[in-house]
């Protein structure tokens, strides 16, 4: 209600003070028949000042809006991939017992383009994702996520992650695993529907992680080239990557 007086009190200002310059206009010059001329052709040429202000301007300007709340998104998953995402990589693939199928997919380089990347994102969705649970240290796994979650904590409050949903349903795969590990205080002879569960969590946050990674990796190459070389240099799908430069 406030804020409709405020503009309502906005508007009749601004016609009174329109009024007042017009009759001043009518005192000096006297002079009706110009005054009503530019005052119907301001009035036709109104529609299409609407249309500019309201559409186009605005538009332009929302689109840059965007664009800058996305560039400080981007900024969030590469604080991510640095301090958790690619060590979790890392460490899913090598209990991959299937990852031979799309390793060679995974060595992204300078020579990839926009038809590339599509190419593979459609490969790692139809990817059966999965992990030798009898080879995982979940113990490791536990102590790892445990001492990061003050971190992924703070992500989850930036406001931010609302632009982009997947990293966000990313975020919260991970989270979700962090705190299943954590609340077990013994891994040894779990039951066979309980390493079922912490596999089913696993491969949900891996299928994501993946998928997220090659979508952060797009983002580099066409915007931060240097950012770009580090992350092929240091790909975790990579055997020979070395952040050497040679």
């Amino acid at each position: 209600m406030i804020k409709i007086d405020w503009q309502v009190r906005l508007g009749l200002t601004l016609i009174v003070a329109s009024i007042i310059v017009y009759g001043f206009h009518f005192l000096i010059f006297d002079d009706l028949h110009h005054i009503l001329i530019y005052l119907i052709g301001d009035i036709g040429f109104l529609p299409i000042e609407v249309l500019i202000v309201s559409l186009i301007i605005h538009r332009i300007l929302s689109a840059r809006e965007r664009k800058i709340r996305l560039e400080k998104l981007n900024m969030v998953i590469g604080a991510f991939f640095s301090e958790v995402g690619m060590w979790l990589l890392a460490f899913f693939s090598d209990f991959d017992p299937s990852l031979s199928k799309i390793k060679q997919n995974l060595i992204v380089s300078n020579d990839w383009n926009e038809e590339e990347f599509l190419r593979v994102e459609k490969l790692l969705k139809i990817y059966s994702y999965t992990v030798d649970m009898g080879k995982i240290n979940l113990k490791d796994l536990a102590s790892y996520l445990v001492a990061k979650r003050d971190f992924m904590l703070r992500l989850l409050e930036n406001p931010t992650l609302l632009e982009h949903e997947s990293f966000t349903k990313l975020l919260m795969a991970v989270f979700h695993l962090t705190e299943e590990l954590e609340n077990r205080k013994s891994f040894k002879n779990l039951p066979e529907s309980d390493v079922e569960h912490l596999q089913g969590d696993i491969v949900r946050a891996y299928s994501l992680l993946v998928v997220e990674w090659l979508d952060y990796m797009r983002h580099l190459k066409e915007n931060y080239p240097y950012l770009f070389s580090l992350a092929m240099r240091t790909n975790p799908f990579d055997t020979d990557a070395s952040p050497i430069v040679k």
